[in-house]
């Protein structure tokens, strides 16, 4: 295997296992709650333990691209692995809330690492068709969201909820001890790769303001509805704690569609601009949330799908942006800041699903307030800039007429 091919490789892994290792906890808590046990009864308090994770998740991405330059991005990806491993095995041997939540937050802390630091690694690797690498980058971290309902539900259904955190966590450390022999991968050895245009700073501005923006309204809703997606499909569907395996591959379903879209966006957007990709996808975003605040039965399959493959596919766009719109120099830093920016909406995310439905006892509110936040996002698509540049970047050095 070539060495930029390994590179994107072990960075796809990488990212299929950060999603994982953050979205075991919404479905191991149904096997948790019960009544007299370490975690209580009651859904919405253990979901809330999550939220240290996710602070920790976004906060400290924010230094990741001056880490980089100074320990190297090989060595952080390399923390990532083991890390993540490490914590995820301490959740699994957690016996109260406390130790759990803790080790939800060192999960988090170190889940951080791969975004600011993988995306840039995985862009310079791709060479001149970063709209492909990234869709199927998305793919694998989509896999990793759809797999973590459907084997947590399998492992806690038959071995428990400890090993629903203590597998995964044996995966990532032996992901990361195979990591660790691999040849560190020389940037910029791309073949052919095109030198980055200057593009006007106005321009640039306009998108990195659209860039922050959509980071902090995406950030929430991808949490949020990752989070509450198997407890939704318990309530619309099953209703019923002992059919957890059913929820878990219900769940995976639903997100297969994401996974799909990000497979289609990320070809379509080497070949259209990123506003005509991202435009369509942020109209059918705010009904079909609203649409899941009221729908029920198998109902909710299709329309939640829908919900999936829209959020999914915005991430690809959104991570193209940067690409396309930042020098390669600054990439490191811009996703950091990107990240770090998105952690305000995700880190929100688990207490808004949690105190939502303890309210309330549903999961409808919840589905409206993300609706609402949504339309937000079509602001962000109507302003972003749609320039012919992005696919013929030579014509950026072309005087206007």
């Amino acid at each position: 295997m070539a060495p930029a091919a390994r590179q994107i490789a072990y960075i796809n892994l990488a990212h299929g296992l950060c999603h994982y290792s953050l979205l075991i906890l919404p479905t191991a808590v149904l096997a948790m709650v019960a009544p007299g046990g370490a975690f209580g009864a009651e859904y919405g308090p253990v979901v809330t333990l999550a939220t240290g994770g996710f602070v920790l998740y976004g906060l400290l991405s924010l230094p990741q691209g001056w880490l980089a330059e100074r320990v190297g991005r090989k060595a952080l990806i390399a923390a990532f692995f083991l890390g993540t491993g490490a914590s995820l095995a301490l959740c699994g041997l957690a016996g109260t809330p406390a130790a759990l939540a803790l080790g939800l937050a060192a999960a988090g802390a170190f889940a951080a690492i791969y975004h600011p630091v993988g995306t840039a690694m995985l862009v310079e690797a791709a060479g001149n068709r970063p709209g492909r690498a990234i869709g199927v980058n998305g793919v694998f971290g989509n896999f990793g969201v759809a797999l973590a309902p459907v084997v947590t539900g399998l492992l806690a259904g038959r071995l428990g909820w400890h090993a629903a955190f203590v597998v995964p966590g044996l995966a990532c450390i032996v992901a990361g001890l195979l990591w660790l022999r691999v040849p560190a991968y020389e940037y910029g050895a791309v073949r052919g790769a095109r030198p980055f245009p200057a593009i006007p700073r106005a321009v640039v501005r306009r998108a990195v303001v659209v860039l922050l923006l959509i980071a902090v309204v995406s950030g929430l809703v991808f949490n949020a509805f990752t989070l509450l997606l198997p407890k939704l499909l318990q309530e619309r569907l099953a209703g019923d704690g002992s059919l957890l395996p059913l929820i878990g591959v219900a769940a995976f379903l639903v997100t297969l569609c994401g996974a799909l879209t990000q497979w289609t966006v990320g070809r379509l957007i080497d070949r259209i601009t990123l506003r005509r990709a991202f435009l369509p996808m942020a109209l059918v975003l705010a009904p079909g949330l609203l649409a899941l605040s009221v729908v029920h039965g198998w109902a909710v399959l299709p329309v939640a799908g829908m919900v999936a493959a829209v959020i999914f596919g915005q991430v690809t766009v959104n991570e193209t942006m940067t690409a396309r719109y930042i020098a390669p120099a600054l990439r490191a830093r811009m996703y950091s800041v990107r990240f770090f920016v998105g952690f305000l909406g995700a880190a929100a995310a688990a207490p808004v699903v949690g105190i939502l439905h303890e309210r309330t006892g549903s999961l409808a509110a919840v589905m409206a307030v993300l609706a609402a936040v949504a339309t937000v996002t079509l602001g962000c698509a109507w302003f972003f800039p749609d320039r012919p540049e992005e696919l013929q970047p030579e014509l950026w050095g072309v005087p206007a007429e």
